[in-house]
């Protein structure tokens, strides 16, 4: 990128996700953003924590974002727990209770409500583990070399 290329500007999600993988990181978690669990699904962000625990957040930035979202229950079996990630302006009425909620901003985030836990099986643990550990591989290569790891890579 040279000083005339413009930035790229983030997109209202992506703010809520730069705020959640910094208070995740305040917890030990370590965070990838759009980690792709099987054909057909993107998650948001997905995070490990200190003991191996996965957990998986989407980021909702408006009413019309969530309603449209029609793969979200598709995720629960990729982790621990899931959590749905919001701004104080969205109508968190809306969101199942049965499912974690993190108030976020681009900045940081609070948990408001823990995700009930249901463990991984093992064999899917390591699948997700696995992943997880490639896509961040990939992506640090990427930043690194990025003329010899295709973008799509990961």
């Amino acid at each position: 990128m040279d000083d005339l290329t413009p930035p790229i500007a983030a997109k209202p999600g992506q703010l809520l996700a730069r705020g959640v993988c910094r208070h995740l990181r305040s917890h030990d978690f370590v965070t990838v953003e759009e980690l792709v669990p099987t054909s057909g699904l993107r998650v948001d962000v997905m995070a490990i924590g200190p003991k191996g625990e996965v957990w998986i957040i989407e980021c909702k930035s408006s009413r019309a974002d969530f309603m449209g979202d029609q793969k979200w229950q598709g995720y629960l079996e990729w982790c621990d727990r899931y959590f749905w990630a919001v701004d104080e302006a969205f109508p968190s009425e809306l969101l199942p209770l049965e499912t974690g909620l993190i108030m976020a901003d681009s900045y940081d985030a609070e948990i408001l409500r823990m995700g009930p836990e249901t463990k991984l099986a093992p064999a899917r643990r390591k699948v997700m583990m696995q992943k997880f550990a490639r896509t961040a591989a990939l992506r640090l290569q990427g930043l690194r070399d990025p003329d010899f790891v295709e973008p799509y890579s990961y």
